[in-house]
């Protein structure tokens, strides 16, 4: 199993997040794919970013971050868009529950 940090693009910081949301190998991030791997990180609790996100993409296609530009970019920035819509939505459910007393047990 190769580290994350292994692939163009990702460092340290950003292997350490995707092992906390459960990801441990390069292998297992790229059979995942970007979309999947970067809900996981917003599931953990990590804060949304784009450039982030785009960064993983590039990493996964072992291309330079800076290789992504217009129309591609765009694409992506409505992915993220929707991937972020719906953390924010499972959280506004989340605190719904836990007024109600039924949330789920953290």
């Amino acid at each position: 199993m190769s580290a994350i940090s292994s692939l163009r693009n990702l460092g340290p910081a950003t292997e350490a997040a995707f092992r906390r949301a459960g990801i441990e190998s390069a292998e297992e991030l790229c059979a995942l794919g970007a979309d999947a791997a970067y809900a996981r990180l917003l599931a953990t609790g990590e804060r949304p970013h784009f450039i982030g996100y785009y960064v993983l993409h590039m990493a996964l296609q072992d291309r330079p971050w800076t290789d992504c530009q217009g129309d591609e970019k765009a694409a992506l920035r409505a992915r993220f868009d929707a991937l972020k819509a719906a953390r924010a939505g499972d959280e506004r459910i989340e605190a719904e529950l836990d007024a109600l007393g039924v949330g789920r047990r953290r």
